[in-house]
């Protein structure tokens, strides 16, 4: 009994040892995505891509633990400061943060609530069933061209914040059938109990063969 107990405890103590040191390197373990960060999900949705025509949006699953389509190994705190997104403003501490939070995929939920329905995908699988909730539509200017009545298809980071949580950042792709899409880092700033979106940066582009042009890498 003694020596299981003495196992058990080195088990316990190697494990978050090994927590310890994903944590130091600015990573950790995916978790469960706290509720908060639907809310900062929504407002991406409801002012960035959604149009009085939207009837259904397609959302992946899981969460990406990349920014670039061709992005060969984990996100680093090196390729945000190589990149210089948002001219190089980013705190480091959220940036930090983002490379930690999207070290490996979460799980979303349905607990989105941008007003029309969505059906979640996990790769080519759709799905069942749709998710709606019953909450007013809120369409701003969408960033990329969307006139079907279906948005196919969003998938989002997890969502990243400052020490003080005055600042969060969050990625989202917009992938089409056709093959086109885009990528976005969207920086949030809180301005008392509310949160606001900030700025906006175009990470990539893929636009149609037909125009000669495939995926292009913001400046």
């Amino acid at each position: 009994m003694m020596r299981h107990t003495t196992m058990l405890v080195l088990t316990l103590l190697t494990c978050l040892s090994v927590q310890g040191a994903l944590a130091g390197e600015g990573m950790h373990v995916a978790s469960g995505i706290p509720g908060d960060d639907y809310a900062l999900y929504d407002q991406v949705v409801t002012k960035k891509f959604l149009t009085s025509e939207t009837q259904l949006v397609v959302l992946e699953r899981m969460t990406v633990s990349r920014v670039l389509p061709n992005q060969e190994g984990p996100m680093t705190i090196a390729l945000f400061q190589e990149q210089a997104y948002f001219n190089g403003e980013l705190s480091l501490d959220l940036v930090r943060d983002f490379v930690g939070a999207n070290h490996e995929p979460s799980r979303l939920e349905g607990r989105f609530r941008f007003g029309v329905r969505y059906r979640f995908v996990s790769g080519n699988t759709m799905e069942e069933p749709e998710v709606t909730l019953a909450f007013p539509v809120i369409a701003g200017r969408a960033m990329p061209a969307q006139v079907s009545p279906v948005l196919d298809r969003l998938a989002f980071s997890r969502v990243a914040r400052t020490l003080r949580n005055d600042h969060a950042l969050l990625y989202v792709e917009n992938t089409r059938p056709d093959g086109t899409g885009a990528g976005f880092l969207v920086w949030f700033r809180r301005q008392g109990s509310e949160w606001t979106i900030f700025d906006t940066e175009v990470v990539w582009t893929v636009r149609s063969q037909e125009g000669g042009d495939g995926l292009l890498l913001a400046p």
